[in-house]
């Protein structure tokens, strides 16, 4: 069974997420409450990690992986914003909008599926942007669940879908609702790619104002 801890989203000392801060140094998935479900963080530097993301999930590796920063500068040091994708990220972060931008090197091949480019957002939610503070780096943002599977708020069925994952953050219930949405903005023109919890008709208002 996974090692779990306790934390009151609304307050709670940092010092108290660096157990789970370890096991992310160490290779290893953490799973995590964010301002919608609950994800599973790793290393996205490191390609064992990412490998035992995808083996825990049961996903192909066809499959890119999306990422969490603490804030804008942390998602710069992944990825590389265009002017355009920069003023979309402060208009509409912290919140569940996942920008696609150019990835930076450094990152593992095996998280963007071979591609060039990655998903990264600073969510409204303190674990998870306090997680990857005190990572100091971004972490992987795919939701806790098997493929195929709905994902969850619920930290339990996380456990239950996921016995084998190496750590929970139990923040109790997660917000829930859709999941982010994300928007290709690697051209001139943002391109949908997903509508989830902002919807695609605000964010084409937030860059015409």
């Amino acid at each position: 069974m996974a090692a779990r801890i306790f934390v009151d989203p609304a307050y709670f000392d940092p010092v108290a997420l660096d157990a789970a801060v370890d096991v992310l140094r160490a290779g290893g998935v953490v799973a995590y409450p964010t301002d919608t479900l609950y994800g599973l963080a790793a290393d996205p530097r490191r390609p064992d990690a990412v490998a035992r993301i995808f083996a825990l999930k049961g996903r192909a590796e066809t499959s890119p992986l999306t990422l969490i920063a603490a804030d804008p500068d942390q998602a710069s040091a992944a990825a590389f914003f265009t002017a355009r994708a920069a003023a979309l990220a402060r208009m509409m972060w912290p919140g569940p909008l996942t920008i696609v931008t150019t990835a930076r090197r450094g990152l593992a091949r095996e998280a963007l599926a071979g591609g060039a480019t990655v998903g990264v957002r600073v969510p409204r939610n303190a674990v998870a942007c306090t997680l990857a503070s005190r990572f100091g780096f971004c972490i992987t943002a795919t939701s806790a669940n098997r493929s195929g599977e709905p994902p969850t708020e619920d930290p339990d069925a996380v456990l239950a879908a996921l016995p084998d994952v190496d750590l929970l953050i139990d923040g109790g219930a997660a917000p829930g609702g859709p999941p982010s949405t994300i928007v290709d903005a690697t051209a001139d023109v943002l391109r949908l790619i997903r509508e989830g919890a902002v919807p695609w008709r605000s964010v084409l208002e937030g860059v015409t104002e």
